[in-house]
């Protein structure tokens, strides 16, 4: 996706810095920029507007409002670029932990939005990649373990051996057109519910 159809919701209740953070995304060729100066029904325009990009300016943000941004950032599945004019250790660590994509303390300067936004649109695409990734690890080792006990529910029941437990799952799994693990998790249900021990 280009700059010009990124779509980029600027939140900012001081027009003038706003103004700044929109002049650098045009510059920078952004075409679809949209400005919130509300920051209380922001969760709404998020919604409505569904942007790809969203840049947050709190001049002096208290605790609450940072609390309240670090909160939409938690749920907006989209990468986020705050600029702050001071903040301290907690503040940084808490904006990490929302998973704000870049955290800008007294950088707002027209020049800098553009690598700032494309380090943020990055970090947020390593992040995505990662985390998918990581769950991707947890569901195979999640299908291992639960193909693993019904391998041994069927070496107890049938008296055969870890091959050919395997090989019948397989074979039930080819002949249902379900996948293994699908099959496992049957077996082991059926058992448990059968045998309270399994």
């Amino acid at each position: 996706m280009s700059n010009a159809q990124l779509s980029v919701l600027v939140i900012d209740e001081n027009r003038i810095r706003a103004s700044i953070i929109e002049a650098g995304l045009r510059d920078a060729g952004h075409d679809q920029v949209t400005l919130v100066s509300d920051v209380q029904a922001v969760a709404l325009r998020i919604r409505d507007l569904e942007p790809d990009v969203i840049v947050i300016d709190l001049e002096n943000p208290n605790r609450d409002m940072l609390e309240n941004m670090f909160q939409l950032s938690r749920v907006v599945k989209r990468p986020i670029a705050m600029f702050v004019d001071r903040s301290d250790q907690a503040s940084i660590e808490a904006a990490v932990e929302a998973g704000v994509s870049a955290y800008v303390v007294d950088g707002l300067r027209q020049e800098r939005v553009k690598p700032i936004l494309d380090m943020a649109i990055s970090r947020f695409n390593a992040f995505s990649r990662m985390e998918s990734e990581l769950d991707a690890a947890r569901s195979e080792l999640a299908e291992r373990k639960v193909i693993e006990r019904a391998k041994g529910i069927l070496m107890r029941t049938k008296s055969i051996d870890e091959q050919e437990a395997y090989a019948l799952l397989r074979k039930t799994a080819m002949n249902q057109n379900r996948r293994l693990s699908e099959i496992a998790q049957s077996l082991v249900t059926a058992s448990s519910l059968l045998d309270p021990e399994d």
